[in-house]
């Protein structure tokens, strides 16, 4: 039986540097009361040092807090006046410089201050966590550990936990479980060798393609180019990767290896080459200081020479033969041309897989525990697209390891050191593969490991798979070429989309309301949640217009019945008949760019209204629908969002309503949503104060860079919930959407009397509109657009608290929304957004 649960009031992190600032950040996101330490600053002020350094987090960017008001929750502290504050702490994280020296002085002063429980960590990010121990009292070392945060930590899922030989056992399986869902992070445990397994496994590749890349003689921006997206890795690739961790950073890791692996078979490579030591010597570190391998100048990307040591301009380009190459779909037929090619840049690829395949192969066992452990590193620390046993069990593990072999033999190879006989064995099997649903192979056991069985991750429904996992999602109830619903055994529908970013079209308008239905006949709640993020990147601009094809599914649902046309329709229906003249005439009079574009309008008007009646439908439902957010929530996507009885979200959710962006305005429930909610909090029946914070929000198409901050913009209510983790989403979506039905839930009633604000409102808003228009802050298409989200969000041209029902405010969304459309601005930022992804400002 386990002991009693380890639980984190407050906690304390010593160090208020890049890292450890951050790390106190984090803990913050996950509402942790947290001290932030630091050596005694100005005399006046001893706390200065760490104040500068909290100031610097609501500066940065990306942005370490997911709200800055999160910043309040950290309180500054040092070591001179402090220390006895450590008592109350649950949970202790050193996280100053990589000196041992250093690190050994301070554990012997804070020792006498920690409590009988708290957990002592150290944030090292290769040093040995045993001969840190050696520094901490013998009757404490069980509760001392390595605790390796990946920087930014707020954005690095991976945190390798690695104990010392005294370190208590269940001390590290709470501390784990603490780590997955209070701070959502992937928890991989560690040996406790030089850097670990991801920055042991990254350097050495990194060392690997700096090699080649320069037996090859390419620049540091082809290589660039071959090692980022081309092969599933970011696309800052190897160099810029480097520029980013901080060339010193660098340097030092790669000291670490040569100077505590001296017996490594590779360990030649272990070395800063010289035009690395040449850049920290004139101070060019990096990203930090904005020079290292790249560098701005004028608008353009200039990259260190080898050759000339000089910048150049960057551009080298990917040879189009190799193109064609890696395009091939089966990695089996991929790696063999890699390998046969004659092509310099093919070579150079199979080169560094090579070599990494053979590097990891040979350390395995003296690092990690099994190949999942040191795959997941990579990709949760490096963020590859797959781990190095991934790749290679991919392109045929038999194959590979035979060619690997014959370089070795050949001489081909960075070492000679054999494969170990465990890959051959593997390859010799009936299945030669290293992850399978049984585990994953162990050199150590000579076995498959299963995945671990802690409490945790019973809460992961569908954890980050490997290859040659499973990764089927429930049982099936109805199926469609653009939605899935699904179950996994209880009572709970759940219902994913299969669009590309999940974007919204008629056909997954048509699912949608078809789930509802299912699920209000034969389920008790109805959870949307992607098997992937995003949840939604909005309504599909693309295909707006076109007719969804017939589904040959029995039991869909019955179309909508006809609806009377608008005034809209009409004036269309009837510009189609008039002569070429009247038509021209017309069009002026609604600002078309091009006539023809009216011929798709009435079904662009069509696609809104079942947009807004899907929306409806999920607030209106018979059962309680719960929205699974991870990632873009944007457009129709919120407007979903914000209909569903619950949210759910990640930290990391980037919710917003950005339809202005593009030249249009929500249409899909959004602005009326945001009315009814200003209403809602109007206790004197004015709901302006409220309303034009929201309408600001819309009107600057405001994207909420963390969940909380979706709550603060008013995309979510202050009752959802945001998780840490996202594999733990539909868990806890389901838990809320169950809890709903259990409390004998029953739909909200329609709101038939909310005040608006009416025409005093929209005049109060365009005024400020005018300023900004002459002060030439926004343009007049930005004043058109903003203009007409106040006139929908203040309910239209109405005498101030006058009463309308959500029907009003749905119809003045849809007529602004074509009004709109039907500009050739408007229209001119939508086909711009749709080549480049990025907005037009006409």
């Amino acid at each position: 039986m386990r002991d009693q649960r380890f639980l984190v009031r407050k906690a304390a992190v010593l160090g208020a540097g890049v890292m450890g600032a951050q790390i106190a950040a984090h803990l913050v996101n996950a509402n942790i009361e947290t001290l932030l330490f630091e050596l005694p600053g100005e005399a006046d002020n001893p706390n200065s040092n760490v104040i500068k350094a909290v100031e610097k987090l609501k500066k940065q960017e990306p942005a370490p807090l997911s709200i800055k008001s999160k910043a309040s929750c950290i309180q500054p502290a040092n070591y001179d006046q402090h220390l006895e504050w450590l008592r109350d702490c649950d949970l202790v994280i050193e996280a100053i410089a990589e000196r041992m020296d250093w690190k050994r002085d301070l554990y012997a002063r804070i020792a006498p201050y920690l409590g009988e429980s708290c957990v002592f960590a150290s944030n090292t990010s290769g040093l040995s966590i045993d001969q840190l121990a050696e520094a901490f009292p013998e009757d404490l070392r069980h509760r001392f550990c390595g605790i390796h945060f990946f920087n930014p930590p707020r954005y690095m899922h991976l945190v390798e936990l690695i104990p010392c030989q005294a370190s208590d056992a269940d001390m590290l399986d709470h501390l784990e479980e603490f780590l997955v869902t209070g701070l959502g992070k992937g928890v991989i445990r560690a040996k406790d060798t030089p850097n670990f397994i991801a920055n042991r496994i990254g350097v050495f590749s990194l060392l690997a393609t700096m090699h080649h890349g320069r037996s090859f003689d390419f620049g540091f921006d082809l290589v660039d180019a071959l090692t980022g997206v081309l092969i599933g890795r970011p696309k800052s690739a190897t160099f810029r990767t480097a520029d980013v961790v901080g060339l010193d950073t660098l340097a030092h890791v790669i000291n670490t290896m040569r100077d505590t692996l001296p017996d490594d078979p590779w360990h030649r490579y272990f070395e800063a080459p010289d035009w690395l030591q040449g850049l920290i010597e004139t101070g060019a570190l990096g990203e930090k200081v904005k020079r290292g391998v790249y560098q701005k100048r004028n608008n353009e990307i200039h990259v260190l020479d080898r050759h000339s040591n000089a910048y150049r301009v960057s551009g080298a380009e990917v040879d189009e033969d190799l193109k064609r190459l890696l395009k091939y779909s089966n990695p089996v037929e991929r790696f063999a041309a890699l390998r046969s090619s004659q092509q310099p840049q093919a070579q150079f690829l199979w080169s560094i897989f090579r070599d990494l395949f053979h590097y990891c192969a040979v350390q395995l066992e003296s690092i990690a525990d099994n190949a999942r452990d040191l795959d997941l590193a990579m990709r949760w620390g490096f963020g590859w697209n797959q781990g190095p046993f991934e790749t290679w069990q991919a392109a045929g593990w038999k194959q590979i390891a035979g060619w690997i072999q014959e370089d070795i033999d050949a001489g081909k190879s960075m070492a000679q050191v054999p494969l170990p006989p465990w890959v051959m064995t593997i390859a010799n099997n009936a299945q030669p593969v290293v992850h399978s649903n049984a585990g994953s192979f162990a050199p150590a056991a000579d076995q498959l490991h299963a995945r671990s069985q802690l409490p945790v991750y019973r809460r992961q429904l569908f954890p980050d798979r490997l290859l040659g996992e499973d990764t089927s999602y429930g049982e099936t109830i109805f199926e469609t070429s653009a939605v899935r619903l699904w179950h996994t055994g209880d009572e709970i529908a759940v219902l994913s989309f299969k669009s590309k970013m999940h974007t919204i079209g008629i056909d997954v308008l048509d699912g949608i309301q078809q789930a509802v239905k299912e699920a209000e006949q034969n389920w008790r709640a109805l959870v949307i949640w992607q098997t992937e993020p995003p949840f939604s990147a909005g309504a599909n601009l693309q295909k707006a217009a076109e007719k969804p094809k017939p589904e040959a599914q029995p039991g869909n649902a019955p179309p909508p019945p006809p609806q009377p046309p608008t005034a809209f329709q009409m004036l269309l229906k009837k510009l189609r008949k008039t002569t070429q003249t009247a038509v021209l005439q017309v069009a002026r009079e609604l600002d078309l760019a091009d006539v023809l574009m009216a011929k798709k309008l009435v079904e662009v008007e069509a696609m809104i209204r079942q947009f807004q009646q899907t929306s409806q439908r999920l607030r209106y439902s018979m059962i309680p629908t719960v929205a699974a957010v991870d990632g873009l929530a944007l457009g129709g996507g919120c407007e979903f969002v914000m209909h569903c009885d619950r949210a759910v979200a990640t930290m990391e959710s980037y919710i917003g309503l950005v339809e202005t962006g593009v030249g249009l305005l929500p249409a899909g429930g959004g602005c009326k949503e945001l009315a009814m909610r200003a209403a809602q909090s109007a206790k004197d029946g004015d709901p302006f104060p409220h309303l034009k914070y929201y309408f600001q929000t819309v009107a600057m198409a405001e994207l909420a860079k963390s969940a909380e901050q979706a709550k603060e913009l008013g995309y979510l209510r202050f009752a959802d919930t945001v998780v840490m983790h996202r594999f733990e989403l539909l868990h806890a979506a389901k838990a809320q959407a169950s809890a709903l039905a259990e409390a004998g839930y029953r739909p909200p009633l329609p709101m038939r009397e909310i005040p608006v604000a009416g025409n005093t409102g929209i005049a109060t808003i365009q005024s400020q509109l005018i300023n900004m228009r002459e002060g030439g802050f926004i343009s007049e298409h930005d004043n058109l657009i903003a203009t007409k989200v106040a006139h929908v969000m203040c309910g239209g041209d109405l005498t101030p608290g006058s009463l309308v029902d959500e029907d009003w405010f749905l119809e003045l969304e849809r007529t602004a929304f074509m009004e709109l459309l039907a500009t050739e601005k408007t229209q001119a930022r939508i086909e711009y957004t749709l080549k480049t992804g990025k907005p037009l400002r006409n």
